[in-house]
């Protein structure tokens, strides 16, 4: 078993390229790097500087590496490729000059995150579902022929592929060659879905980890009272690793089985953190996995 583990902006509460509510990005990368992890994420495209000379010097300094970055956007819509191919493009060129392998591929959400307001249908079906997975491939074959990069579907909360029902599916119906999947353990958890029975069906489609819990109490409130994503967040659903749902001890056992070969990101949703919350949850975090065996 060979687990790579990092932590993202994410976890200090990062979620666009600029908000006066986020952590400064220079403290987030001095954080990162005291806290003990080695990788990193790049955050929204744009949070970290864009140029690769100066990222280059900033994570050389602080003894970091760079695993991936995320593209997100509505993969049904026609009128999002623009953007996405912007993400995909900007993002990728300083994944491959900083030698990472991975993007990380998100549809957009079908409500607005703060208000709950339906921006979209919340399953597809049809045409649209297909233009889903016909863009999932499309960006998968830009990233490699471009930038040498595997591309990682992510399942998300409040995305047309958040159940486990709808990632089988997408599973199902996308080229392993080209696509792969990022498990999010928080996320799968978030929908009523087992991340240790998944891991062990799907780990030849899964190289790439998200780590995070969610607490129980809270995701049964979300699902009866219909709360929006951002707002769970902001009311604590993301927990610790070592506190929620999620059986670590168990997904480690998994991992073991299956020989895992991969990265292990720490991504723990906390928009908006208070600046001094962070660091000392990832150096909680770090320990903990530590003591559980990875990395």
């Amino acid at each position: 078993m060979d687990v790579r583990i990092g932590s993202a902006p994410d976890s200090w509460g990062v979620w666009f390229p600029s908000d006066s509510k986020q952590t400064p990005w220079q403290r987030f990368m001095d954080e990162i790097a005291q806290a003990g992890y080695e990788w990193t994420e790049l955050g929204p495209y744009g949070y970290l500087p864009p140029d690769l000379p100066t990222l280059k010097i900033e994570l050389g300094r602080r003894g970091l590496k760079v695993s991936a970055t995320f593209a997100m956007s509505p993969l049904e819509d026609p009128g999002s490729w623009a953007d996405l191919e912007n993400q995909v493009s900007g993002g990728g060129e300083l994944l491959a000059g900083l030698g990472a392998r991975f993007l990380v591929l998100i549809d957009g959400t079908y409500t607005d995150l703060f208000t709950g307001t339906p921006l979209a249908p919340r399953c597809l079906e049809g045409e649209p579902w297909k233009r889903l997975i016909d863009t999932s491939h499309r960006v998968a074959r830009l990233a490699r022929e471009r930038f040498g990069l595997t591309t990682v579907f992510h399942p998300h909360a409040e995305t047309h592929v958040e159940y486990e029902d709808q990632i089988e599916a997408f599973l199902e119906q996308t080229d392993p060659a080209l696509v792969s999947l990022c498990l999010d353990t928080g996320h799968h958890a978030y929908r009523g879905g087992d991340p240790v029975a998944f891991m062990r069906r799907h780990h030849a489609r899964i190289p790439y980890l998200h780590l995070k819990s969610v607490d129980p109490a809270m995701q049964q409130k979300v699902e009866a009272e219909k709360i929006p994503f951002a707002l769970a967040v902001g009311q604590g659903m993301f927990v610790e690793p070592a506190q929620g749902i999620v059986d670590f001890n168990a997904f480690r056992q998994v991992l073991e089985e299956i020989d895992f070969s991969g990265w292990a990101i720490v991504e723990q949703d906390m928009y908006p953190a208070p600046f001094d919350r962070p660091l000392p949850i990832a150096r909680r975090t770090r320990e903990y996995l530590k003591q559980l065996g990875l990395g």
